[in-house]
């Protein structure tokens, strides 16, 4: 298996911001360097072009499971029904690194790492997806990709020289990733996260112990999954096994 792609450490797209030089008087770039301040109010259209750009890059950019492979088969049972969930139109892709990761991008894109998949049951999996789907639904994603937007806008005017209708220049969607996946989101953001995926398992009947199993797990790993992984973008994992064992008692104290 493939050490995972998303590391980026020799895959990024190169930039080519001095060619952009010489066109600076263009009205396309005078707007361009507008986006800064359009990234803090990117419309809900925008953002899932934003998304769907991402993604898209990602998926051509990493090795996909097909039907057929052993990760891509039990990932489609596992999310079997959960196409559309909490008012999300949702679609998972497993990803054949070795990476011990899962995100969801702004579009409702789930993509987990074979890796993550070879650590955890099939229940502590599910435990993650629904963190995962969290983030997208309370906002956190998007806020992360408007973070991320901010940066790429500083860095390429090409996107105003084309005619595309993407939001990113294709030589800039390499790096917007990158500052997708290095973001971090707040103690907050995960917090609220952790809950709604215990709700997600209780709400579907799913082994809502299987949470303090997934961070135990990850904590095990200490800071060893490396970058880009859930051991580095989720802090604390052992004190958010303490509180899932927490939510989980209280729950089965009303059975």
């Amino acid at each position: 298996m493939k050490k995972g792609i998303l590391l980026f450490t020799a895959m990024l797209l190169s930039f080519s911001i001095h060619a952009q030089f010489g066109k600076v008087l263009k009205k396309g770039n005078v707007d361009a360097g507008k986006k800064l301040v359009a990234a803090a109010s990117l419309s809900d259209e925008d953002m899932a072009k934003l998304s769907l750009e991402s993604v898209v890059w990602m998926d051509e950019n990493n090795p996909v499971g097909e039907a057929g492979d052993a990760y891509a088969d039990r990932l489609a049972k596992l999310v079997s029904g959960f196409e559309s969930e909490d008012g999300l139109a949702l679609n998972f892709k497993v990803y054949l690194v070795t990476d011990v990761n899962a995100f969801a991008t702004p579009d409702g894109s789930v993509r987990v790492m074979a890796g993550l998949m070879d650590l955890m049951t099939d229940d502590e999996i599910l435990s993650v997806i629904g963190h995962e789907i969290g983030h997208v639904k309370l906002g956190h994603s998007k806020e992360r990709y408007k973070a991320a937007y901010k940066i790429s806008a500083a860095k390429d005017l090409a996107v105003a020289n084309t005619d595309s209708g993407k939001i990113l220049a294709d030589d800039e969607i390499g790096g917007f990733v990158e500052n997708v996946l290095n973001a971090q989101f707040s103690q907050t953001n995960e917090s609220e996260s952790d809950e709604y995926g215990f709700d997600f398992l209780v709400r579907h009947n799913l082994n809502y112990h299987a949470m303090e199993g997934a961070f135990t797990k990850l904590a095990s790993l200490s800071d060893n999954g490396g970058k880009g992984s859930l051991t580095s973008s989720h802090p604390g994992s052992a004190k958010r096994a303490e509180r899932a064992k927490e939510w989980a008692d209280k729950q089965d104290a009303k059975k």
